[in-house]
């Protein structure tokens, strides 16, 4: 995961990386990885010129179903929000 978000900071796209849906275009994205039986996930923006920013990071629970949890869904729309924030004060 930590080389999926060097290559978005280098202006790429890793192969292990999808639009996360819901958010309403390409800004928000979302790296999927197994790992010993487990599946991760970590949802960042490339939203914002000059910056990558890590909006949520978990470990897949649910062993029925790929859609995103409601709770991680609405973190991840107040982050996003947030960091909407950051950076319109970074302009300044």
């Amino acid at each position: 995961m930590g080389y999926a978000l060097y290559v978005a900071q280098r202006a790429g796209k890793h192969r292990d990386t999808k639009t996360l849906s819901g958010f309403g275009g390409a800004g928000v994205l979302e790296v999927i990885r197994d790992f010993r039986g487990d599946t991760f996930r970590a949802v960042y923006t490339v939203r914002f010129a000059g910056a990558v920013y890590v909006l949520h990071a978990c470990q897949k629970k649910s062993k029925a179903g790929r859609e995103t949890p409601r709770r991680d869904v609405e973190l991840i729309r107040q982050r996003l929000r947030e960091a909407d924030r950051i950076a319109r004060e970074s302009e300044r």
